[in-house]
């Protein structure tokens, strides 16, 4: 995978995507998720949170590498606050 430029930060990254995504799977299985309506007004599904919350951190951490000059494990912290704040009442 030379071609790709691994870093091990990209790596974990990935793992941890593909991790979720195979935690999500077996819960889906085990524990079939119900519709339920939230702040937002529209029916989510657990998987439905979980792409709300993905696609919520990737902007935060975007906007925080485009605006500022702050360490990104503060934008990884809010990321988690956000993520957390979505499960719960999303």
């Amino acid at each position: 995978m030379e071609w790709m430029a691994w870093t091990w930060p990209t790596a974990l990254f990935f793992a941890a995507i593909a991790s979720t995504l195979a935690v999500m799977a077996i819960l889906q299985v085990r524990y079939p998720s119900t519709s339920r309506t939230g702040i937002l007004g529209m029916e989510t599904a657990r998987g439905d949170r979980l792409f709300i919350a993905l696609l919520g951190s990737a902007f935060i951490n975007l906007a925080w590498i485009g605006l500022l000059d702050l360490p990104q494990y503060w934008a990884l912290m809010l990321s988690a606050v956000f993520a957390f704040c979505v499960f719960r009442w999303v």
